[in-house]
Order: C-alpha cells, then structure tokens, then sequence
C-alpha cells in the first residue's frame, strides 16, 4: 500500500510474557472468554504510553507464541512513538500493562516483562539513544494492514463502551468517539481486586488501616517499605533507612506508622489498600492483609459464610 508523500510511518514488535508460572497470556489470548480481556489490557496500555497525542498508536496483529504474545504495533507519526519509546524507557508502560491486567483478570499481581524489536535488533539495548530507536522503526515500514480479528476485538470494544454508557444513563452517541482510555470509569470492574478469591472494593487507606499496620507489621516494615518501593518515588533508597535512624529510638511502631505516613503523603488517593495488600503478601504477612481486609472479623459475624464487600 502506497503511502502519502511525507508521511511518517513505522513499526514495532512488543513481546509480553508473565513472569508468574500460574500466567500463560499465550493460553489466556487463545481462549474465546478472555481474548477480549487481555487486548483490552493491551490497547489501554499502549494509549497510557502516548497520552497527549492526537495519533494511538496501532495494533495491527497479535501472535501467539507460547508462552509469549507478540503485538505488532504500527506508528503513524514521530510524535506518538516518540512518547511511546520515552513511555516504555522510564516503565510507564510496563506497570501501565500491569495494571491492565490485573484488572481485567482480577488478579492481585499480574507480572510481565517486555521485550521491543525492530527485525533483529532488541532496542532495549539501545533505548537510551531515542533518535536511534526512531530510525530503526521508522525504517521498518507496516508490511500489512490491520488483522481482521483485531478489528473486531476493537469494535467489540466499542460496542461494549457504548452499552456501558447506556446502562449509566449516557445519552445515546454522546461522547462515542471517545478514545477507551477517556471510557475507563464505565467499566466497574477496576474498583475491585481479587485476593484469595473473594472480591474487595480497592479503596484509600484510612487512619484505621494506618494504626493497625504500625501495630502488627512489627521489625518487617522495612521490607514492606521496600515492596511498596517499586511504585512509589517518595520511597526511593535512602528513604526508609531514613526512616529507620530518625525514628530508631521510637520503637517499631513510629518507624512501621511514618512509613506509610510518607507513602500516604506521597501518593494521596492512590495509597490504596490493594497495593498495601500486595506488599504485605510479598512479605509473607498474609495474617496482617486479612486483618486489614476485615476477614477475620467477617468470619466471626457470618460464620462459614464468604467475606465479600458491597460493590454497591
């Protein structure tokens, strides 16, 4: 296909796999009830990557090539894949995946690493030298136009939008054209997570959660801080031994409650009880997240009955 005189245009290959043994997205995109789920991840990630840009960026084809999916991407112009590779050099784009989908699987962690080439050449190598990059995707011209299975999956999409919209009371075609990363709030499914099957509202800590962290976290709270670490700057080394030695003559509760002090200052809204859950999982405190989550003193009131809190 010809392309218009002057038009920029390239091409990508991302390679996705999961880094947990129990996440195969190869089985996961090959089954019909969640292929729709993990593109969605994909196409929400990648509009995160170039957020402020007129042009997304384009899938064009998903491979299956156990255990990995590999997205052939498209670019239209320098601008978006500009922000792409300055999206992906500084992880954006990586927990932006994450998160995806993590959602649309209801999982509490969903690891994956990425890979990006351009025919032979791995340009994580080389991602420093962002002009490098560009010329190697803008040398490597689209060779097919858009899969038919991707444009169903992207009206499948749209389509599930525009009945979201409507069963909120959205007029009929208002906003419709709206990109799906400006559609996100119409989907309920990203106020919850999974943990050990049962369902929780992802909400911000509070003072509760707070005092009782500082009390039961005990000489652990180090390494919590550390998990809590990978997703929050204010946390960055030195902060908690910082923490640690101002604070060494107060006791492990005012060294364990100024640490997520400083994480609740830092990240406001977005300290959520999800990522402090996670955190503590990692550091085998699972006693102390169903503590938080509640789950004991469910059990006490409902007996054998399952914890599960109100979505409404």
């Amino acid at each position: 296909m010809a392309e218009s005189a002057g038009m920029w245009t390239g091409s990508a290959y991302l390679f996705v796999e999961s880094t947990s043994e129990k996440i195969d997205l190869d089985s996961l995109y090959n089954d019909s009830q969640q292929k729709l789920k993990i593109f969605r991840a994909l196409k929400l990630a990648l509009e995160d990557s170039t957020v402020g840009s007129t042009y997304p960026v384009d899938i064009l084809k998903v491979y299956c090539s156990k255990p990995q999916l590999i997205v052939y991407i498209k670019f239209c112009h320098q601008d978006p894949c500009r922000r792409f590779l300055q999206s992906y050099r500084n992880g954006v784009l990586h927990q932006s995946l994450q998160n995806q989908l993590q959602i649309v699987l209801s999982m509490l962690r969903v690891p994956v690493k990425l890979v990006l080439k351009v025919g032979s050449e791995q340009l994580d190598n080389i991602l420093d030298d962002e002009d490098g990059c560009l010329k190697y995707i803008n040398k490597e011209k689209p060779d097919r136009i858009k899969d038919e299975e991707i444009k169903k999956l992207e009206e499948h999409l749209k389509n599930l939008s525009f009945e979201n919209k409507r069963s909120n009371g959205t007029a009929a075609g208002e906003n419709n054209s709206l990109p799906l990363h400006s559609q996100r709030n119409l989907l309920p499914q990203e106020d919850i997570f999974l943990f050990h099957t049962q369902e929780f509202v992802n909400r911000p800590l509070t003072s509760e959660d707070h005092q009782k962290f500082a009390r039961s976290v005990g000489r652990k709270w180090k390494e919590v801080g550390r998990s809590l670490q990978k997703t929050c700057h204010a946390l960055e080394d030195p902060a908690i031994d910082n923490l640690a030695y101002e604070h060494e003559r107060d006791g492990l509760y005012e060294q364990a409650y100024q640490l997520l002090l400083k994480f609740i200052h830092s990240e406001g809204k977005k300290a959520t009880i999800q990522r402090l859950v996670i955190a503590l999982e990692e550091n085998s405190l699972t006693h102390l997240a169903e503590e938080l989550l509640g789950i004991h003193q469910n059990k006490k009131f409902l007996g054998s009955s399952t914890p599960r809190v109100s979505l409404t």
